[in-house]
């Protein structure tokens, strides 16, 4: 008797629970994950599916594939309603904002002791895997995943097309100020797949320190906006000495995710609608110079103002002995 094989579907932010036998093939498995999403097999691209490097036709047996147990598969495809929609989408929509309004002022919590608690105990509790040894003198980029780097509910049928222009750029000449560090509010097994599936976890010109996960993060509770699950840097900085407020900045689309740290993140523009914008999204690029001008010329990272990132001038040299 052939055994059982289930599968974690991941796609369009959600997870599903798929349960198969080994004789089944990969038809089999689009037909069912059509039942479960509504995605026609047609439309599926199953991207971590593979079978000798490449994607298993059809007909292959499920069992050829020796997938582990609970084996996490990601998926891009658009139901016909959503792909009708985005064909006929105006060129100028207007941008999607997925936030909440937090000002410092509104929302004082991030010296509040039950938080520091909870950070401490994040610092004694939650082990990072090390992928690459950190360098003495450098800065600390934290960076978001979802809408920061790729849009992973977008209706492009490759892996390339989901993500954000100019990212591999980005991180080659980040990496020669910057650590960098990767940090989603999903699941490390998540973490890894969107990595490989977008060519970071392999590229050559730059390396990632670790990653950080759901897990890591705390929840705070706000009088107006109640209980949010946040990204506190404070556990980096327990964990390695070397960075601090002064010589850190994250990136997220989210500023909420940073409000125990609100001086140090800065709101990336999200990316969305990737087969509307990819042509014409310069947001990492334009970052570049902002994160080398940051390290050459700033001391302390917490003393500027990162709404304004695009307005930044940097202080000559005389300007910022005169300070000291």
């Amino acid at each position: 008797m052939d055994g059982i094989i289930k599968i974690a579907l991941k796609w369009s932010g959600k997870e599903y629970e798929i349960e198969l036998n080994e004789a089944d093939n990969v038809l089999d498995l689009k037909k069912e994950i059509e039942k479960q999403t509504g995605v026609r097999p047609e439309r599926q691209k199953l991207l971590n599916l593979k079978l000798k490097g490449k994607a298993p036709d059809d007909d292959c047996k499920l069992g050829q594939l020796k997938l582990k147990q609970n084996f996490k598969l990601m998926m891009m495809g658009s139901l016909e309603e959503d792909i009708e929609e985005a064909n006929t989408a105006p060129a100028d929509l207007p941008e999607v904002v997925n936030d909440l309004d937090i000002e410092e002022e509104e929302v004082a919590i991030e010296n509040q002791e039950v938080y520091l608690a909870k950070i401490e105990r994040r610092i004694k509790e939650y082990e990072i895997k090390m992928l690459n040894e950190l360098r003495p003198d450098k800065k600390l980029l934290v960076l978001d995943i979802d809408y920061t780097l790729f849009d992973h509910r977008s209706t492009a049928q490759t892996g390339a097309e989901l993500m954000r222009p100019y990212l591999h750029e980005f991180l080659t000449l980040a990496y020669e100020d910057y650590d960098i560090v990767i940090w989603s509010a999903t699941g490390m097994k998540w973490i890894e797949e969107k990595m490989k599936l977008l060519g970071v976890s392999t590229n050559p010109n730059y390396k990632i320190a670790f990653y950080l996960d759901s897990l890591a993060m705390i929840s705070v509770h706000t009088p107006k906006y109640g209980v949010m699950e946040v990204k506190p840097l404070g556990v980096i900085w327990g964990k390695f000495k070397q960075f601090s407020s002064k010589n850190t900045i994250m990136f997220d689309d989210i500023r909420r995710n940073f409000i125990m740290n609100p001086k140090n993140g800065l709101r990336i523009k999200p990316f969305r609608e990737a087969h509307l914008n990819r042509d014409n999204d310069n947001e990492l690029l334009r970052l570049s110079k902002y994160l080398k001008d940051l390290a050459e010329h700033c001391s302390d990272f917490a003393s500027v103002n990162h709404r304004h990132w695009e307005k930044y001038k940097p202080k000559k040299r005389s300007e910022r002995r005169a300070e000291q």
